[in-house]
């Protein structure tokens, strides 16, 4: 399997083989790859890798735990891992190899067209916008373009959509501190397709809204509940209670597959606690080229890093799958999805 390493963008691109199972464990826990739909292809991909090491059922049952508690919190990893695990025992071990890489392929695909579907249906809220603004201007928060997500991406779909029909449009790019994956990855995405964007420190999103410049606010979402919770990276809570107080669209958009319907609240979510190191260092690119990592906060001083928060359902304007949008409540996401597959 061969990746992206996403810890060197943007200043290095260097692709990545995994060769073992364990290789794919800890490209997803070290973030080579993150977003919760790339996260699922790769741990259906970790498991095709397992199968080719060793078929036996208790090699299987290992490698699908080691790549599930990688990241507990984004359930398509967990969904990607279950169903080529689920396959993987239906057949005997001789045809397991082959069957855990097709089926792996099957839901990387899946991702795509999915992708490709949330594009199509958000690009229409933005075209309604651009009938009474001689610009839509977008606020994002962390990456969720193509790196995310295999291609398309969720929240950036509708953008590069919108954007190659030539509707004229602008992204405020959130930085999404602690590891800044709105400045380094949805900047480099957005400046390679040509799409108009500026990068923002984290805190200004409020203000710009304040003051009429954010028409809407599309995000991602690693895990969303029966009852429309939203659970992405932390601080897209913030956005959304500064998007509320000032009359400010909110969508969150995803594959159908992230909507967990086995959790209830969003309380129930389990947050990941990342290394303190995130928050307290810095990595970057000196004027030489080199790529350092320094200290930004005092010695001895304490760090808390959680890397999600959950937005309540009623802060949402509607989520945006590949069956289109859907308002943040149980009614209507029964209503949308009771005679759908949630698996990609």
């Amino acid at each position: 399997m061969r990746v992206i390493d996403q810890t060197r963008l943007p200043f290095e691109f260097e692709i990545l083989d995994l060769v073992t199972v364990a290789d794919a464990a800890r490209a997803i826990r070290t973030m080579v790859v993150r977003g919760a739909p790339l996260i699922g292809a790769t741990g259906a991909y970790g498991m095709a890798l397992a199968a080719r090491e060793d078929s036996s059922t208790a090699h299987l049952e290992h490698a699908a735990a080691m790549l599930k508690a990688t990241r507990p919190t984004a359930v398509d990893l967990a969904r990607g891992v279950d169903r080529v695990h689920r396959v993987l025992l239906a057949v005997a071990p001789a045809q397991r190899r082959e069957a855990a890489f097709r089926e792996a392929a099957v839901v990387s695909s899946a991702y795509v067209d999915q992708c490709h579907e949330i594009g199509r249906h958000g690009m229409e809220i933005i075209r309604e916008l651009a009938r009474t603004r001689q610009r839509v201007h977008i606020l994002t928060h962390c990456n969720a373009g193509w790196l995310a997500t295999v291609d398309w991406g969720t929240a950036l779909s509708p953008v590069y959509m919108a954007h190659d029909e030539g509707i004229p449009l602008h992204v405020w790019v959130d930085e999404t501190r602690p590891r800044n994956q709105g400045a380094l990855l949805t900047a480099f995405e957005l400046a390679a397709h040509g799409v108009p964007h500026t990068v923002i420190a984290d805190n200004l999103g409020g203000h710009l809204m304040q003051h009429g410049k954010v028409d809407m606010v599309i995000v991602g979402a690693d895990r969303v509940t029966a009852a429309g919770d939203v659970c992405n990276k932390v601080g897209t809570y913030l956005k959304a209670l500064a998007a509320q107080d000032n009359g400010v669209p909110f969508y969150a958009a995803m594959p159908a597959s992230t909507i967990d319907w086995s959790v209830e609240a969003g309380a129930e979510i389990p947050i990941e606690e990342r290394s303190a190191a995130e928050l307290t260092h810095m990595t970057g690119s000196t004027a030489d080229g080199r790529l350092e990592t320094i200290r930004v906060i005092p010695q001895g001083s304490p760090a808390l890093n959680l890397g999600f928060d959950v937005t309540p359902a009623r802060l949402i304007t509607a989520l945006i799958t590949e069956h289109g949008p859907c308002a943040a409540n149980r009614s209507a996401m029964r209503d949308t999805y009771a005679n759908r597959a949630a698996n990609p």
